[in-house]
């Protein structure tokens, strides 16, 4: 049975810290090392929902991709809800891990798992990591489709890709153009829009894209523009990760079982589609959809 010890530093061979971004905070943030580590629940957002699937699962170990503490605390009394969630899991012998923007760097990382969920094939970083002689690691991803289609066939297929959300995905361009070779990243996105523009990408597929950015990109021209839910484009890498975490726990003969959360985190919880604001959109063959089920 490995200790919590051993297991953060496979995590770190996985993830190492150094390729994090200087603003982040990755790495273990609660837990015994010493405590063994028998079962260990992925998630993207260590909130007290997840804190008590992990406790109801028996879990040693969360591993969330968000951290709980981005810009530092001086108190984790149980006063907000940030505290609540690190007593939870200390009272629960719950240790507490991070990997986030090493995460996104990582080969294969965050975009990676986004590219498989809409069944791309990956081609290579969007933006390399220029420490990566290999050329492989980098933030987001270019790949390409098994054959050409419409944006919005393109829109459908990552719908059902993704896990639902009450929000969906919403389309920027033509819906009839043909697209082939798409663009992704996990998690916000549109500070990468001129590198998906210099790759020559027909469609970017990210999340959070704000209205200033997609406008300036609409009138500059190709690619069009996916906008999911952030929670939807980091989930599928809670699969991958706990796979990763497997392959190590069977290299070195350890009794280690990885579960994946399931639990929706996105904060938004309902959408209310409004009225085409003008006559001409009411004309387009599309409509924004939802996306697909978690599987």
């Amino acid at each position: 049975m490995p200790k919590l010890s051993d297991v953060i530093a496979a995590l770190e061979v996985l993830w190492p810290p150094e390729w994090a971004e200087q603003w982040d905070a990755v790495g273990l943030v609660c837990g015994d090392p010493d405590a063994e580590v028998r079962q260990v629940l992925f998630a993207v957002d260590p909130v007290q929902e997840v804190a008590d699937e992990a406790i109801r699962l028996g879990a040693d170990l969360l591993v969330t991709h968000h951290p709980l503490w981005l810009r530092g605390t001086t108190t984790v009394a149980a006063t907000g809800f940030k505290g609540r969630v690190a007593h939870s899991l200390i009272k629960n012998d719950v240790a507490l891990h991070v990997a986030h923007t090493n995460a996104d760097r990582a080969d294969p990382g965050v975009s990676d798992a986004l590219a498989a969920a809409v069944g791309l094939r990956v081609t290579g970083p969007l933006v390399p990591d220029p420490t990566d002689p290999a050329g492989r690691r980098g933030a987001g991803r270019l790949g390409e489709l098994p054959e050409p289609m419409t944006l919005a066939e393109f829109a459908d297929r990552a719908a059902r890709g993704l896990p639902a959300t009450a929000t969906g995905l919403r389309v920027a361009g033509d819906p009839q153009r043909q697209v082939r070779t798409v663009a992704v990243c996990g998690g916000s996105g549109d500070s990468f829009l001129d590198d998906v523009r210099r790759a020559g990408a027909d469609v970017y597929l990210t999340a959070d894209l704000r209205h200033h950015p997609v406008s300036e990109a609409q009138q500059a021209g190709p690619p069009a523009l996916v906008d999911a839910a952030h929670w939807a484009t980091e989930w599928p890498w809670c699969a991958q990760a706990a796979r990763r975490l497997d392959d190590v726990a069977e290299r070195h003969g350890w009794d280690v079982r990885t579960h994946v959360s399931h639990i929706v985190t996105d904060p938004w919880t309902a959408h209310a589609r409004a009225a085409a604001p003008t006559a001409h959109l009411s004309n387009v063959p599309f409509a924004p959809t939802t996306s697909g089920a978690p599987r």
